[in-house]
């Protein structure tokens, strides 16, 4: 399982001290640390 480049990701909800965080990723909710996560690049883009 991984993110390849292109992929839009929403970022759902964060635990009260940000960590671990749930994003959205073609329909499926992930859980993250924030490690794991700091290794996604990711540029902001407008909502269609």
């Amino acid at each position: 399982m991984g993110l390849i480049p292109g992929t839009r990701v929403h970022v759902r909800k964060l635990a009260p001290l940000g960590d671990p965080m749930e994003i959205t990723v073609k329909g499926i909710e992930l859980t993250l640390r924030k490690a794991d996560a700091f290794n996604i690049i990711v540029e902001e883009v407008a909502e269609e």
